[in-house]
């Protein structure tokens, strides 16, 4: 990713309507652990923390360790994959594979209805840069892939038991709402970040959804306007992030953001002391502010470009390690990981409305 300035589509302001999480469902959400973190020996973080360079080894022992966790810790999730090949600056007419890991958690009444459910998408890529050659890319972006799938995790109980208490018969012609997780490749340059030399895998995936198309009576006519937000994770995993808000259009949704992640942190709930008091630090910002259509490229420009709304989860500055040999375990730090991927669980949790299906708890009326 690189930043750019450009300026930017309209983007309609949009509005969610959901209940706050009470603060009984705050204090029940699952601890992220030292046993999934450790950069060495972590359940989901350490498979990553090798170069993961598109049409290398390291790419495809990506690929396995997020099937391999899918399939086995949530196998309600459906798995797909978009594939695509390029060719580029670094290796001439030879074509390298992009791989797009896919994967939804739909209603259960809306089985066998293309179409019909709108998503949160949380999204991440997973390829390293190829060079400086042996570059790992911890915060860039293994780490944020691995919050993702603690997030699939954290989440999949709540979203079981609110589908089953609203389940039934009378749901079948409902439109739901679901999560979608996207982990895309090629996001780095192999030479230099241009329009073609980057974003490989997004923007196959971009185009490809914005030309297929659903049957006639759908309620989306294609699965790009299923998005109903798109936040994407990158260069997380530093400590000490400054996360501003890019877009006027979904500053609403980072407040929301915003909001869960102060009362966390009042509650005793995250474990790192950010000097600015969050990451997320910019709920006062005034629609005056967004002025310039400043912003930062990277895997959100093909689907906002083609309307879907982004909420640009990237600190500014960048991590000092980012894209040198410094970006790798030794420079991670995992108080910080793990609150993101709280933060993130909470935030999916009140954008599914889960806590209408909840008892009511301490916090809430």
């Amino acid at each position: 990713m690189r930043p750019t300035h450009l300026l930017l589509p309209t983007l309609l302001g949009l509005t969610q309507a959901y209940t706050p999480l009470s603060t009984t469902l705050l204090k029940s959400l699952p601890a992220p652990s030292d046993t999934d973190y450790h950069p060495t020996t972590g359940t989901l973080l350490s498979p990553l923390l090798i170069p993961r360079v598109p049409g290398t080894p390291g790419q495809q022992t990506a690929q396995h360790h997020f099937a391999s966790f899918f399939r086995t810790h949530l196998p309600q999730w459906e798995l797909s994959w978009q594939n695509s090949s390029a060719t580029t600056p670094a290796t001439g007419d030879r074509r390298l594979p992009f791989a797009n890991m896919i994967l939804r958690r739909d209603p259960p009444w809306t089985k066998g209805r293309p179409g019909t459910v709108g998503y949160l998408t949380l999204v991440a890529h997973y390829d390293s840069k190829i060079e400086p050659e042996g570059f790992v890319g911890a915060t860039d972006s293994a780490a944020p892939c691995a919050v993702l799938m603690d997030v699939a995790r954290g989440v999949e109980g709540f979203l079981a038991r609110m589908w089953a208490k609203v389940g039934g018969e009378e749901m079948k012609g409902l439109v739901g709402q679901g999560v979608q997780i996207l982990l895309l490749d090629g996001e780095e340059a192999f030479v230099r970040w241009t329009e073609t030399d980057s974003l490989y895998g997004s923007r196959a995936l971009a185009e490809e959804w914005e030309n297929t198309t659903h049957p006639a009576r759908s309620t989306f006519k294609n699965p790009l306007q299923q998005i109903s937000l798109f936040v994407l994770l990158d260069l997380l995993g530093a400590a000490d992030p400054e996360v501003p808000s890019y877009f006027q259009g979904t500053h609403w949704a980072y407040k929301r953001m915003a909001a869960l992640e102060g009362r966390l942190r009042q509650m005793g709930l995250l474990e790192s002391k950010p000097s600015g008091g969050q990451f997320l630090h910019e709920s006062g910002k005034m629609s005056t502010q967004f002025s310039g259509g400043g912003f930062v490229g990277d895997d959100h420009v093909p689907f906002m470009m083609r309307g879907a709304p982004v909420l640009h989860l990237i600190p500014s500055p960048f991590p000092k390690v980012w894209h040198t040999m410094d970006d790798d375990a030794e420079h991670l730090d995992v108080p910080t990981i793990k609150d993101w991927a709280r933060i993130v669980t909470a935030f999916t949790l009140e954008w599914m409305d889960v806590q209408n299906t909840e008892p009511k708890g301490e916090g809430q009326s």
